[in-house]
């Protein structure tokens, strides 16, 4: 099993995007953007918006290097903004503010911002492609791959069973979990922009 996966890079890419999209977190806006759909209208939109950011991140994992080169823009660049980004939104979940959401009639709501950016944030897109560039064996894209699959499955899990897994958490213990993740997000974001400066001040940047 070991020489068709590497484990441990598959741990940290899962535990990494699953603190990075919050699907505690993300409850409350699942469950406040599609109070008005029906039961079979939120399952599609769970699943929908799963889909998206899976597609989103996927696309930047692949043909995001060269996307960053045609502009000009490279890795530990974005690797800093991302890191920022992550920070702000750390800083929110730490704090209790909740980002604006607009649920325009005319917008699906599984498409954004539940799919992007709420799931498939900048943070997601960095991190994943971040751990594609570091990886230079079969067995390492295949644990990203899967590391990536089994994230947004626990995102579909969470959204699918939204109604039910609020009633169980209630209101305190889904502000508990998202503080904790705000805390480990923070840390995450903190060590993106440490090694987006070490990239810079190495000549790699």
């Amino acid at each position: 099993m070991s020489n068709l996966i590497d484990l441990q890079l598959f741990g940290s890419v899962f535990v990494t995007l699953v603190v990075i999209m919050d699907p505690p977190g993300a409850l409350p806006i699942f469950v406040g953007l599609t109070a008005s759909l029906t039961h079979k209208q939120r399952v599609a939109a769970a699943r929908r918006a799963s889909l998206v950011a899976l597609g989103v991140i996927a696309a930047f994992a692949v043909f995001g290097q060269q996307i960053l080169t045609y502009l000009g823009i490279s890795l530990p660049s974005l690797q800093g903004a991302g890191g920022l980004l992550l920070l702000i939104v750390a800083l929110e979940l730490l704090t209790g503010q909740e980002s604006e959401q607009h649920a325009d009639a005319g917008v699906n709501v599984a498409l954004v911002p539940l799919g992007t950016p709420l799931l498939a944030g900048p943070g997601a897109i960095v991190a994943t492609m971040l751990f594609v560039q570091r990886s230079h064996q079969p067995s390492q894209y295949v644990a990203v791959g899967l590391g990536l699959l089994a994230c947004l499955f626990v995102v579909w899990l969470f959204l699918r069973f939204a109604g039910q897994v609020h009633r169980v958490l209630k209101d305190s213990g889904t502000t508990l979990l998202t503080r904790v993740a705000g805390l480990l997000l923070s840390a995450i974001a903190v060590q993106m922009i440490a090694d987006s400066v070490r990239a810079f001040v190495s000549g790699r940047g």
